[in-house]
């Protein structure tokens, strides 16, 4: 049995139509700044809101203090929780409700 294969692109959009949602599940410690999301950055010791922001119209993401960065939601999640694109794309096609998820 192959593994599954996911529509990145439907989990994405639907990921940016709940991005709210789902920067506060992921980084639930930040304030939104006019379109931005601004949060500590969970992957490094980072003890003052600032450097890592979530752009909420785009998703894009980046932490200035560092450098880290990417685009769109489904890297965000595996950036924050550690996992592969491909371990956030399932987790949020599940959690969302979407995907085409197939087995090959």
């Amino acid at each position: 049995m192959g593994r599954k294969s996911l529509d990145f692109a439907a989990i994405e959009k639907a990921a940016m139509a709940n991005i709210q949602t789902i920067v506060w599940q992921i980084l639930p410690r930040g304030k939104i700044s006019g379109h931005e999301y601004i949060s500590l950055n969970p992957r490094r010791a980072d003890k003052h809101i600032g450097s890592f922001k979530v752009n909420m119209r785009t998703g894009k993401w980046a932490d200035f203090a560092c450098g880290d960065r990417g685009v769109g939601i489904i890297y965000l999640v595996a950036y924050a929780c550690n996992v592969s694109a491909y371990e956030a794309a399932e987790h949020l096609a599940k959690q969302l409700g979407v995907g085409g998820v197939q087995h090959d």
